[in-house]
């Protein structure tokens, strides 16, 4: 998966869970949990929407490195193909 389809693939997950959200205004260094207000229930669903979505799965020892969009979108982006 491209750097664009992946940014754009956490974008749209995240608007599912944070629909309030000003997605635009995000930049790759915020850090989710501080700037959308996440909880780790949020967040758990985030990661749960992504594998949904694209198949790539995150495992729970990875998630908690993975704060910013910036990494997210990295990670999402170099995963191998499901």
């Amino acid at each position: 998966m491209t750097p664009d389809d992946a940014r754009a693939l956490v974008r749209r997950c995240l608007g599912e869970i944070a629909p309030d959200a000003d997605l635009d205004a995000l930049e790759d260094a915020d850090d989710l949990r501080e700037t959308l207000d996440l909880d780790s229930m949020d967040i758990f669903n985030l990661v749960a929407a992504i594998a949904d979505e694209s198949g790539v799965e995150i495992p729970d020892r990875e998630v908690g490195r993975l704060t910013t969009l910036g990494a997210l979108v990295e990670r999402v982006a170099g995963a191998p193909a499901p």
